[in-house]
């Protein structure tokens, strides 16, 4: 590590509240309007559905389960759009990681570590490959990574087709491949446990350390953080790949689950991660959210879905449940960003080193 000298890196009206320099009232936070949404959807099902098995233990379970599995894909891409930057690719990478597991496997009888490295292989590959077109094009990431979603997805298909016969190949892990990504206790899946790792580690790289300060700055004033010495296009890369990565441990614990890997079974990830990380309070043009956000937009997307079905209505009314939601986060998540700037002024981003490396 260098002594080199701290840059600041002003970040203007897109910046975030983070880490020792978050503001002390939680109503300024990113995560405030997700806070709000969570608890209104839960007391609302609790309400509407209470009596028809909402509140017992199984149903419980179920919109937790469904929440961890959607946090693992939406908290990489959320500290992606937090850089600036999407991803609409993990939806194949979903697909694509669970039938390299089931295919390997089953089909060429390779023992569970090769496949597993495989399966993690291809996300971090997708997100490697996206990054460096990112980089190297400046163009939009949304068009590369939408692009690449479905190149990555006829390939699957197409592989998966040739060598089974079929999209839907089935798979039995064995020890300890089980209890590390298809162990379940009290209807709870392994999933949880893998979010919570994931989601303190992010937490703690986002809020704490010089590399979160370098997320916000890449996202909330480029040409700043370019200036300040912040390596962009490697805090760019970097993110890509762990994006890649969350969507291909989805697949790997899916795969192991589901006993089967499905080559197009990820798609709905596409959408549900970036909505996600916005109803957790992450902007569209970058430079600000929380993990604890996008965690508590994954609660409220975890429990609509889940609690729908308890109320016995038709899952026709979920889209329109989802989109109203993406809707008055939007405006609250603005409207709390305004606030906050209004009553603190212009706010700095933690401190960047401009020759440290991740």
């Amino acid at each position: 590590m260098t002594n080199t000298p701290v840059a600041h890196v002003d970040v203007a009206e897109r910046n975030s509240f983070t880490g020792a320099r978050a503001p002390s009232r939680i109503y300024r936070s990113p995560q405030f309007g997700a806070l709000i949404a969570a608890i209104g959807v839960l007391v609302f099902f609790a309400a509407v559905a209470g009596q028809n098995g909402f509140l017992t233990p199984a149903a419980t379970a179920g919109w937790i389960n469904a929440t961890a599995e959607l946090a693992l894909v939406a908290i990489p891409v959320g500290l992606l759009m937090i850089a600036g930057e999407f991803d609409l690719s993990v939806g194949s990478v979903v697909g694509a990681s669970s039938i390299t597991v089931a295919l390997g496997s089953t089909v060429f009888g390779l023992p569970f570590p090769v496949v597993v490295v495989a399966a993690l292989g291809v996300g971090a590959l997708t997100g490697l490959v996206n990054g460096l077109i990112v980089n190297a094009t400046r163009l939009p990431s949304f068009i590369v990574t939408l692009a690449s979603n479905y190149i990555l997805l006829g390939v699957a298909l197409g592989l998966s087709r040739t060598l089974a016969g079929v999209s839907t190949v089935s798979v039995t892990f064995e020890e300890p491949w089980a209890t590390m990504f298809a162990w379940t206790f009290l209807d709870l899946n392994i999933t949880v446990v893998w979010c919570i790792a994931v989601g303190l580690v992010a937490y703690w790289v986002l809020a704490r350390t010089r590399t979160g300060g370098w997320i916000y700055a890449t996202g909330g004033n480029l040409d700043g953080a370019i200036k300040a010495g912040v390596p962009t296009n490697r805090v760019r890369l970097t993110l890509f790949i762990t994006s890649g990565l969350g969507a291909a441990l989805v697949g790997v614990l899916q795969a192991g689950l589901y006993h089967s890997g499905n080559a197009v079974q990820g798609q709905g990830f596409v959408f549900q991660a970036p909505i996600v990380a916005v109803i957790g309070g992450v902007l569209l043009v970058g430079g600000y959210g929380s993990v604890q956000g996008i965690l508590l937009g994954a609660v409220t997307y975890g429990v609509v879905s889940i609690g729908l079905f308890y109320t016995g209505w038709s899952s026709d009314w979920l889209s329109a449940f989802i989109g109203g939601l993406l809707i008055v986060a939007v405006l609250a998540n603005d409207a709390i960003r305004k606030s906050a700037l209004k009553s603190g002024g212009r706010l700095r981003a933690p401190r960047a080193t401009s020759k440290e490396a991740l």
